[in-house]
């Protein structure tokens, strides 16, 4: 057995990840650290499906509301620190568990940031110029016909990611998805990945019964809090951003909440295609009993 395991925890939303990383993490006796790049935010507790404090208490996390929204937070801060972390982590637990669906942030903990040449300040300009007077939909067709890869994988919504993968598709001539996984990094640490899946109308039917939950549980409320600020990138998320529209008085509330719902299906579907590109990945339907993933586990430790 290496010195070092991570078992990392992926899936679309809703389909379980927390509550078995909490299980796997009392089994193998050791903590957690969070890859989900909304639960980093303290604001930002019912829309993101945070951990309760109960499931806090149950088991020890990381990288929970640990920053605040008014925070710029990279994806290349998260690798640098939860690589510290779990350097910290490694000397008092052989496994560690990591648990989330943002895929970019996973990657970045697994197997390292791709490269990317440096592009003229300009073109990004250019674009965010374009997102202010045109609209996202028309950078999201420039995507589409530059890259048609990345259009289907990133997060579409996600000003922020459409901008940055067209600026490396117009300032180098080549797709941006022609310049991903290309860096092959090495750990000090392996990486058994546990995928948590289902068919997909029982992924939405969960999806749509968690939406509601979080409205009985004050999504609204915690909205208006944050509507000032708006305009924050941490806040460009599903479940805000719809709500936002509809406490400005463009929306009704019933339609807000069911945009939620579609856009929550659409993430759940293209966080399922990104993870599907591991072909390591431990894959199990989410009512899968706790032993047969135990299990499956430690094979892959022993023969590790």
């Amino acid at each position: 057995m290496p010195e070092n395991i991570l078992i990392s925890i992926v899936g679309p939303t809703s389909i379980g990840k927390t509550a078995l990383s909490i299980k796997l993490a009392h089994y193998f006796n050791t903590e957690i650290i969070s890859a989900d790049s909304r639960q980093f935010f303290k604001e930002m507790h019912i829309g993101t499906a945070a951990p309760t404090a109960e499931e806090l208490a149950a088991a020890k996390h990381h990288f929970i509301h640990h920053k605040s929204i008014q925070e710029l937070y990279s994806v290349g801060a998260f690798e640098k620190d939860a690589l510290d972390i779990l350097k910290e982590l490694f000397k008092k637990h052989p496994i560690v568990i990591m648990v989330g669906g943002s895929g970019l942030y996973v990657d970045a903990v697994t197997k390292g940031l791709d490269d990317f040449p440096e592009i003229d300040a300009s073109i990004r300009e250019n674009l965010n110029t374009q997102l202010e007077t045109e609209g996202l939909l028309h950078l999201q067709n420039q995507l589409k016909i530059l890259d048609k890869t990345s259009f289907k994988n990133i997060e579409i919504a996600n000003p922020h990611r459409v901008i940055r993968a067209l600026e490396i598709c117009l300032g180098t001539g080549k797709p941006y998805s022609s310049f991903l996984n290309k860096k092959s990094t090495s750990r000090n640490f392996k990486t058994i990945t546990v995928g948590l899946t289902a068919e997909r109308e029982t992924i939405y039917k969960r999806i749509n019964q968690r939406v509601d939950l979080m409205m009985e549980a004050g999504l609204l409320d915690e909205v208006k809090k944050l509507l000032p600020h708006k305009n924050l990138n941490a806040l460009n998320t599903v479940g805000y951003k719809e709500l936002f529209n509809y406490l400005e008085g463009e929306w009704t509330l019933d339609f807000a909440i069911s945009e939620i719902k579609k856009n929550s299906r659409r993430f759940a579907k293209r966080q399922l295609t990104w993870f599907k590109r591991d072909e390591n990945t431990l894959w199990f339907d989410y009512e899968t009993p706790l032993n047969q993933i135990i299990e499956a586990i430690t094979e892959e430790i022993n023969t590790a």
